[in-house]
């Protein structure tokens, strides 16, 4: 197993388990890729949807694995109590905060409202020069196939700059994704768009 640079990194998903039952098996399996490459996964702390599936496939081979979650959705029916380590957070906005200074590197999997907001603020801090971690997709059975898309849209429009949509590295498979993270060279300096 090839062994990576960063050693930590945030996986941003659905507490939802969703129909596509081959996205739901690629969860587990990131966990346990990525416990096999000695990266310690930190995740929103729940014990639901494809966020629990990471876990299992992280816990599963022996990893670590740390949960944020914040103090109002810490409830018996949320929070996963079998982690190496659960930190409890004031909101929802210091949980980011949180999972940002605890990772060398941010990836999305499939995802609703709250994975996609994860993401967006991830990028948008590194746009603007607040962070330059490596930000990856993990682009599912096509996913984020439409994404992309728009992705590619926003720039032919002029409303995104390709330097900031490059920003984001995207591949359909971990081991693929985590060597384009491996080799990501932030910008200099903030771009605006």
């Amino acid at each position: 197993m090839r062994k990576y640079r960063f050693k930590s990194l945030a996986v941003f998903c659905a507490s939802s388990d969703g129909l596509d039952s081959v996205i739901y098996k690629e969860a587990y399996d990131v966990g346990e890729f990525l416990a096999k490459a000695e990266i310690e996964v930190v995740y929103g702390g729940s014990r639901l949807g494809l966020m629990v599936q990471v876990a299992k496939g992280v816990l599963g081979q022996s990893g670590k694995i740390t949960g944020v979650i914040p103090d109002f959705l810490k409830t018996k029916e949320v929070v996963h109590t079998g982690l190496t380590n659960l930190i409890t957070t004031e909101d929802m906005h210091a949980r980011k905060m949180t999972m940002h200074d605890l990772s060398d590197a941010f990836i999305a999997l499939p995802g609703g409202f709250g994975t996609l907001e994860e993401l967006f603020e991830i990028l948008t801090w590194g746009q603007l020069g607040l962070h330059r971690k490596p930000i990856g997709i993990l682009n599912s059975n096509g996913y984020y196939d439409d994404f992309i898309e728009l992705m590619n849209k926003m720039v032919s429009k002029g409303l995104l700059r390709e330097e900031n949509m490059n920003l984001v590295q995207v591949s359909s498979n971990i081991e693929e994704l985590l060597d384009k993270l491996e080799a990501f060279v932030p910008m200099l300096r903030c771009q605006n768009g």
